[in-house]
């Protein structure tokens, strides 16, 4: 459970890590963000690895819960619809999220832990959950329903770090109807 001290902490250090990523975010400058004494820092984390580990733990267990906390209940083509927009919308218009992936991304190297625990945290989950709800519609004749639930989660991700993360909105344009359209055609008719 993250108390409210703590809560004020990882607000403060998000815009902190955003603005000088990992390395040149010092606890002195995520404190003072915060409106913390670094002595309250330190009781709540005991160092920065630990600060930015929380944070990415937040970020993808709060946008887990947008996405996913709705049952996948209902017709494929428009249960598929609608969790493809949901997925998109929570995500693509959100600029800290995006700029916080990238940091994620650009620290994997040398912290591929963080990378993993993201993944364990938002990626996993959904593509477990997406899994299952393909299983209960035979209808599909999905033959590999987790490889399927991996192409449509891994495909929406690749559109909005193409388009968003990448820049590529500029050199590559689509719009995200024709991307969710087609993906989900291409499940939806597989027969």
């Amino acid at each position: 459970m993250v108390t409210e001290k703590a809560e004020q902490i990882l607000n403060g250090a998000m815009p902190e890590f955003l603005k000088h990523g990992y390395a040149c975010t010092s606890m002195d400058k995520v404190a003072k963000s915060a409106g913390v004494s670094k002595q309250t820092l330190y009781s709540h984390f005991s160092d920065k690895a630990g600060l930015f580990t929380a944070l990415v733990e937040r970020i993808a267990t709060e946008k887990f819960n947008l996405v996913w906390s709705q049952p996948l209940q209902g017709e494929p083509e428009q249960v598929l619809q609608d969790l493809a927009k949901r997925l998109v919308k929570e995500n693509i218009t959100d600029h800290e999220y995006l700029c916080f992936v990238r940091l994620i991304v650009a620290e994997s190297g040398k912290r591929p832990d963080l990378a993993q625990l993201f993944l364990k945290k938002l990626s996993q989950p959904a593509v477990i959950i997406l899994t299952q709800y393909l299983q209960e519609h035979p209808e599909l004749n999905i033959m590999d329903c987790e490889a399927t639930a991996r192409i449509f989660v891994g495909s929406l991700i690749h559109f909005m770090m193409v388009q968003e993360v990448l820049s590529g909105k500029e050199i590559m344009p689509i719009e995200e109807d024709r991307i969710i359209n087609n993906l989900i055609r291409l499940i939806i008719n597989q027969k």
